[in-house]
This record gives C-alpha cells, structure tokens and sequence, in this order.
C-alpha cells in the first residue's frame, strides 16, 4: 500500500537520524506509563491494606483509651506514591522535550533535503506543476507531518506500553473482567480502523485541494495587475469560491467521518465500565472461589481489587482509543506523506558529464577531460541535424544545423513559437535532445558536466526574476566572488548606474518583492549587469532588451557591444534594429530555419526575413 510505505519512509527517516533521542524517549515512556500504572493499582492497596482494616478495627473511629489508628504505614505509602508520580512527571516532561527537539528537527530536515532536491529537478518538472502547489507541499504537507512526528509517535509508544502493562496487571488480577475489558477494547479497534480506511481517500483530497487553493492564489497575487486590467475581479472571486468549496467538501467528509471516532469510543469504554461493575459485583456475590473466576496469581476479587480494575478498564480503552485516534491522524498524514515523497521520488537532472571548467591564472578558462586533458574554452558552439519536442507526440524543432565561431553574433527571428527560445534552452541543456548533436569546443554537451556548461554560459531572460537583497547582491549573483567594484563597473557597462545612483540607498538599496520598487526596464538593466560581471564566452540575450524604451536601449547598445566584443553570442530578439550587425541571422518557421544569412543578403533575397522586416506580405 502506497500511503503505508510512505508513512513507514518517514518513521524511518526520524529514526535514522534521532536513533538516539528516541530511545531515550521510549525509556521515558516506559517510566511514565508504570508510574501511571503505579497510581492506579495503589488504590487497591489502599482500599485492601488500609482502609478496609482501619474500618473493621473497633478504635478505626475514636481509638482505644486514647489510641487512636496508626496512620504510619498509610503516611509512609503515601509518600511513596508521590516519589513515584513526581518520578513519572519528570519522565514525561523529559520525553515531552526530546520529541520537541525531534519533531523540529525532522522538519528542518525534510524542508532541506526537499530544496536540495527541487533545485536537481529538470526544467520540465516546473513547466507541468503549479509553483502554488509545490509551495503547499513545503508548508501544508510537511505540517502535517510535524504533528504526527512530535505527537503521534510518542503517544502511539505510550499508548502500546500502557496496555501492555495494564493488561498484565488485569490478568494477574482477575481473569473475567479482563476477557470483558479485552473485548470492548477490540470492538472499539475495529470500528476506529475501519473508520480510519473510509476517511483516508478524503484527507487525501482534501491535501490535494489544499495545493489547488494554494496554487490559485500564488497566481492571484502574481497575476493581479492583469485581473484589474480585464476587470476579471467578479470572476476570480466565484472561481475562488468554487475552489474553496471544493476544499470545504473534502474537509467536512474527512472530520465528520474523524470526529465520530472519539465520542463512539468514549461510550463503547464507559458500557464496559458498567457491565464490568456488575460482572464484579456478581463475582464477589457468589464468593469467586473457583479458579477461573479470580485472577492468574489466585487471588479472590477483592473490593479493592474491583475498583482499582474498573480504573484499569478506563486506563486500557482510554490508549486504545488513543491509538484509535493517532490512527486517524497518521491516515490524514499519509495524505501528506504521499505528496511529499511523491515529489521527492521525481526524478533529478541526470547529469552524466565528465569534462569540467577549470581555471587557468586569474582569467582564462579549460576544459578538463577525465583523462587530464587540457582545452582552452573559446566559444565555439554548432547543432547538427536537432530534432527535439517538448513531448515525444509533438515535435517543436527539426533537424536544426548550425555553427556559431568564437566572437560570432547569431541572431534568431522568427514568429511566436517557432523555435527560437528552445534552441538556447537545448544549448544550456535545461531539456534532451530526441536526435542530433549539439557540441561545445568539440565536445558533446553531454559530455560536459552541467555546472561547468551552464557557468560558460551568460544568460538575460526576457522575463526579469530579482531577489530579495540589495543592488549589488543582484547584481552579484552573477558570480558570487565578484568585488563591489566589478559589480559597479558591470553596472556601469550597461549604463544601470545611473539609475542606480537615483535610489535611496544606491547600490545598498535593498530590493524585495522581485523589484517591484523598480521600473520593468530597470530590472532588465539589472539582469543585464548580471551577465556581464558573469564574464561568460558564450552569451545567450533572449530578448534582453525588449522592455527597454527606444532611447534607453540605443544608450545601452554601444556597452551592450562591449559586453559582446570577443565572445559568441546568441540573440533572440522581436526589434530586427537590434541585430543588423549581427553575422549570421536565422529565420525560423515551425521549427525549422527557413533562411540564412546577413542582413542585407536577406532583404535582398525579399522572403521570409524581408517580410518580418517590413511587415510586408509578398
């Protein structure tokens, strides 16, 4: 069962890294539960031993010429019983502690070994999931969780070691009245569990319109100005509505199944509590004096020894319906489980590359082979013959052949969706290619290993993501040994000092919110400082400066020049102004280059280029 093996992953995951506080954890539930046990059976003691003599005793009330009972030995088991309670409240005070350290801790791991594994997943995994509902795995699952490890798992282990030890007790105590109390212990088993299987498939549900929810609203608030924009309030606001009732649905049918559990325990246990107190008070009656109705030491049913097992009947069924209880928590958090380790059981980037990127001095840069040979890193890059789809049923590029030499610029244009962002993706390798080859300096790119691929390789996105830092943390990522002064003077490049300058703090400005105290050309600016204090051979622009004004980017070009000037280049771009200089322009159409050239050899040609140009159909 899918839900159980998760479930067992987690327990084994806490144990493999908290062995040791667990079992220490366990000692002390041990403890508590005999001394509880302790307190329950002392009222035996004290009925039979103490109370019962002092009242047959003809002095019990007024004493005899001036002696009164001696109360010694009840002072003295009394004083005992407190050395054993307060025994028991250390104990679980202790174990209440370690399972706090234990229950946090395990969150923290799984919250970071859930990062470290999203960042290996391919780009692909984040194209056909919702970020809402990645991010409700990170929260609302892993939350689940946290109960189940720092409360259920300790409570299941005392719940197991007080029956066990209540059960032997009532054994030894009385034969009968344990058969009873055993029965009704079972029945309240078998309808929690089955109780328990019924509401699974809705706690499931219901974590999974939690992601649902989750999702919507992470789209919501990234997506609100174009909600204002088309007016989309009223509509948003139903399907919001639709959503969390779908969500209320799962909920409800997962609780009212749930909370029937404890109410029908309570009254299963307090049934068997009555029928026990007349089963009891039969056998005292008839002077249970046969073996099989007194307890496995041979001892006769005592009034002492009824009330103390009446207090042990409650003390049994009360676990049971603990378990009864965590039962129903560990199926809620199976649901949780399974979505966790749904997500870490994807399958990471396979990255099977040997030649690495070293650095030779302080500025040139090596291929490394596995077998020690050395390659300087000029830039040269070419497809062959590339095939690739998204997914196998739908092909997006077809036999793509091209070859891009250190320095060269090659500029691809061509309608929406044809292929001209999927070629620089297969270069970086964010996806396989189906057929073909694409080789860097001669090597397969599958030969290189994708840290050392992607480090050679600048990349500025049409869609601008900054981070939560200041300016020059920004603009730093880029590489992250790069000096203050390297990242003023990548600023400089691209002409963003200026409006750096202009901000409150400068360069120390701390940005939040993905820049949204900034302009959107602004923050292409900024990621455009980031490629450059990068230094890459390779540059790949992706329409890096298409929310820039006209006047901004005729400023910037010339240290956009710069930037380019001895490094191969890669330019998707909707603005044909912008790469007229380039050296080679490829025209795409459905996947595959249509035409080839130069600037002036393609309108001289007057196809598909020379339309695109000047917006006139031939």
């Amino acid at each position: 069962m899918k839900s159980k093996s998760t479930v067992f992953r987690l327990f084994a995951y806490v144990f493999r890294y908290y062995k040791g506080y667990m079992a220490l954890g366990f000692v002390c539930i041990i403890v508590s539960s005999l001394t509880s046990l302790a307190s329950s059976l002392f009222t035996r003691t004290l009925i039979d031993d103490y109370i019962t003599p002092m009242l047959n005793r003809p002095d019990s009330l007024f004493g005899d010429v001036g002696l009164g009972p001696d109360y010694h030995p009840l002072a003295l088991a009394l004083l005992k019983l407190a050395v054993v309670i307060v025994v028991g409240l250390v104990a679980g005070f202790v174990y209440s502690l370690l399972m706090i350290k234990v229950g946090q801790g395990t969150m923290k791991r799984l919250r970071e070994d859930l990062f470290a594994h999203m960042e290996k997943l391919p780009i692909g995994y984040f194209d056909s999931h919702s970020h809402g509902d990645i991010m409700s795995v990170y929260t609302n699952d892993i939350d689940t969780l946290r109960g189940v490890v720092g409360d259920t798992v300790p409570r299941l282990l005392q719940s197991v070691v007080t029956i066990f030890a209540t059960l032997v007790s009532m054994l030894v105590m009385n034969l009968p009245l344990t058969l009873v109390s055993v029965l009704i212990a079972f029945v309240m088993y078998r309808i929690t569990t089955s109780l328990g299987k019924l509401s699974k498939k809705y706690f499931k549900q219901r974590q999974e319109n939690l992601g649902i929810v989750n999702g919507f609203i992470e789209e919501m608030v990234s997506g609100q100005k174009v909600v204002k924009v088309f007016c989309r309030e009223k509509q948003e606001l139903e399907h919001f509505a639709k959503i969390k009732e779908d969500l209320r649905a799962s909920v409800y049918n997962a609780n009212k199944i749930g909370n029937i559990i404890m109410p029908l325990n309570g009254n299963l246990s307090n049934l068997g509590y009555v029928l026990m107190a007349i089963i009891g008070a039969a056998i005292a009656i008839s002077g249970n004096g046969s073996w099989y109705l007194g307890g496995l030491n041979g001892s006769a049913l005592t009034l002492g020894t009824l009330v103390a097992f009446l207090t042990l009947h409650k003390q049994l069924t009360r676990p049971v319906s603990h378990i009864s209880n965590e039962i129903n928590t560990i199926v809620k958090a199976s649901a949780g489980t399974d979505r966790f380790y749904a997500l870490m059981d994807e399958a990471p980037e396979v990255d099977e590359g040997k030649v690495v990127l070293v650095k030779d001095g302080d500025s040139s840069w090596s291929w490394r082979t596995p077998q020690g040979e050395s390659r300087k890193l000029e830039g040269l890059v070419s497809l062959k013959d590339v095939d690739f789809g998204y997914v196998p049923e739908k092909q997006v590029l077809h036999d793509i052949t091209l070859t891009a030499y250190p320095g060269q610029k090659i500029a691809f244009v061509g309608g929406t969706g044809a292929g001209k962002t999927t070629i620089t993706n297969l270069v970086n390798r964010f996806y396989e290619i189906q057929d073909g080859t694409i080789t860097y300096d001669g090597f397969d790119v599958r030969d290189i290993s994708k840290e050392s691929l992607r480090r050679s390789l600048g990349m500025v996105l049409q869609e601008t993501h900054l981070f939560t830092g200041t300016v020059l943390d920004n603009i730093r990522y880029g590489r992250t040994d790069a000096t203050d002064e390297e990242c003023m003077a990548a600023a400089r490049l691209v002409h963003a000092d200026a409006f750096i300058g202009n901000l409150p703090e400068g360069y120390h400005t701390v940005l939040s919110g993905d820049g949204g105290n900034l302009s959107q050309g602004e923050r292409q600016l900024l990621s455009i400082a980031r490629a450059a204090v990068a230094d890459p051979p390779v540059l790949i622009l992706d329409e890096a400066t298409s929310s820039i004004d006209t006047r901004t980017e005729k400023m910037i070009q010339k240290g956009m020049d710069s930037l380019m000037k001895g490094r191969t280049v890669f330019v998707i771009a909707h603005r044909l102004s912008t790469i007229q200089n380039a050296d080679y322009i490829m025209v795409l159409d459905h996947g595959r280059i249509v035409e080839r050239g130069k600037h002036c050899e393609l309108i001289d040609n007057k196809g598909d280029y020379f339309e695109l140009y000047t917006g006139n159909q031939l």
